[in-house]
């Protein structure tokens, strides 16, 4: 759905990004991830035609990016604002219209979001006049009100408390179900990384990781397993073989329990070795998260850190 091509923006001396290039498939949970000041925020101001690329190129269903996209764009910048003065129905309204609804389409949509979201109550209320969470809530629907293809979220759990943030990301997941593609920006990963289809990483301008969630995931597995077990009568580690790596060892509750690495992912083998000196409670994979890729990656690319080209 769209395509970001050797994109790089520069503010004076300092380098925003660095030759990022990007696919977001078409009906995708996209999280665009990278530490506070990575680039993020540049990338969708471009995206979103507020600031323009110094060089590259955006295409939108294979069309270079122009002014009839953001109709088709929904987009929740991380820095809320809205007009504290009007009247919070009147505002969803005046925002839909700014996306090419008609006033009547634009009603019928508010009232709509209104009853899902609880605030039947406020929509003739001024915006001063509601709390921070509503406010929030009133942000989002103003965002997706207009049904956009593509949804842009800066940061978007912020100031949300759990109850609305799971209200939120349930609206979230019935875009994606209807086909359309869903942008996160974030460096907060607890929120997001069950649902996220793809991911992209961006650390110091530049994209350092991209690909699909599932992919990315077999790609750093490390066929690390866990085993809980009956305490062995003799050590653990001298009842395998060589062909399997002890890691460590404690004791819990109901007994043992040790890590080891399983090359090949033969599991089999490991638990046929250890059947006659032990009874099994349970096994599970190490499967890394896509927080744990986040992080060792961002810790691979500041110790390997090249400075931002210039040319």
């Amino acid at each position: 759905m769209l395509s970001i091509r050797d994109i790089t923006k520069r503010y004076e001396s300092h380098t925003a990004l660095d030759r990022v290039s990007i696919e977001i498939p078409e009906g995708c949970i996209f999280g665009l991830l990278g530490p506070n000041g990575a680039g993020k925020t540049s990338l969708i101001r471009i995206i979103n035609q507020i600031t323009a690329p110094d060089s590259g190129a955006i295409l939108m269903n294979g069309e270079p990016l122009h002014q009839t996209h953001i109709s088709k764009i929904g987009y929740l910048p991380e820095e809320r604002g809205l007009y504290k003065k009007m009247e919070v129905g009147e505002q969803i309204i005046y925002l839909a219209r700014l996306k090419g609804m008609t006033r009547s389409d634009a009603t019928a949509a508010a009232r709509k979001w209104f009853i899902k979201f609880d605030l039947q109550a406020w929509y003739d209320k001024k915006v001063e006049d509601l709390s921070k969470g509503m406010q929030q809530k009133v942000q989002f629907i103003s965002t997706v009100i207009h049904a956009p293809d593509l949804l842009i979220l800066d940061e978007p759990f912020s100031g949300f408390d759990p109850i609305n943030a799971e209200l939120v990301k349930d609206e979230i997941i019935n875009f994606y179900k209807q086909g359309k593609s869903v942008i996160f920006s974030t460096h907060r990963l607890e929120r997001i990384e069950e649902f996220v289809t793809h991911i992209a990483l961006i650390n110091n301008a530049r994209k350092i990781l991209d690909g699909s969630t599932r992919e990315l995931i077999n790609q750093h597995r490390s066929h690390t397993y866990q085993l809980d077990f009956s305490s062995p009568i003799e050590p653990i580690e001298s009842i395998t073989d060589q062909a399997f790596t002890f890691v460590s060892q404690k004791k819990t509750p109901d007994g043992q329990q040790a890590i080891f690495n399983v090359p090949s992912d033969n599991i089999n083998a490991l638990v046929g070795r250890l059947i006659p000196y032990v009874q099994i409670h349970g096994i599970k994979e190490l499967i890394p998260t896509v927080s744990d890729i986040f992080i060792s990656k961002v810790k691979e690319a500041e110790h390997n850190t090249i400075k931002p080209r210039y040319e």
